[in-house]
């Protein structure tokens, strides 16, 4: 599986992410800011609404700009067993009933899931509960994970 084109599906996906949300937050400013919606009592709050809209969208705008950032400046190393899994393995997880999973571990801010040929990759950060488990494991080391009320178990399958 090659980790270059994972993360040049990443930057796409977040690239149409980013355009939908200042779309999003164009369409709440024009909103908020239309003479209609001039508030005509203190119980008429549909332009005010709008405004914590754009403000919200504005903001998830600005962290898709920075998880862009972090992407393109992203560089996948090769697996290196000395230090275990590191920001940029591709990882192959077992769990107890043999259902396998592929995750890409990458910087911040791009958690999805991307199609590699017939598999899917589940694309997780360092800072995610399941990426600090991994760190520094390596192949047939287990990982366990509390989700309340759950622990899961994984066995750590194959990494790249």
């Amino acid at each position: 599986m090659d980790k270059f084109l994972l993360q040049q599906q990443v930057l796409a996906r977040l690239a149409d992410d980013l355009r939908q949300t200042e779309e999003a937050a164009r369409v709440a400013h024009e909103t908020a800011t239309h003479e209609e919606n001039i508030a005509e009592n203190k119980y008429d709050t549909l332009g005010l609404e709008a405004a914590y809209l754009a403000t919200g969208q504005a903001r998830r705008a600005e962290a898709i700009r920075e998880a862009i950032a972090h992407w393109r400046q992203f560089r996948p190393r090769d697996y290196d067993e000395s230090l275990g899994i590191q920001v940029g393995a591709l990882v192959c997880l077992v769990d107890a009933h043999d259902r396998q999973q592929q995750l890409f571990l990458g910087p911040e801010g791009g958690s999805m899931k991307l199609g590699s040929g017939a598999e899917l990759v589940q694309v997780i950060s360092s800072q995610a509960p399941l990426g600090q488990a991994l760190l520094g494991k390596r192949e047939g080391d287990e990982v366990a994970l509390h989700v309340a009320p759950a622990r899961l178990q994984f066995e750590v399958l194959r990494v790249q």
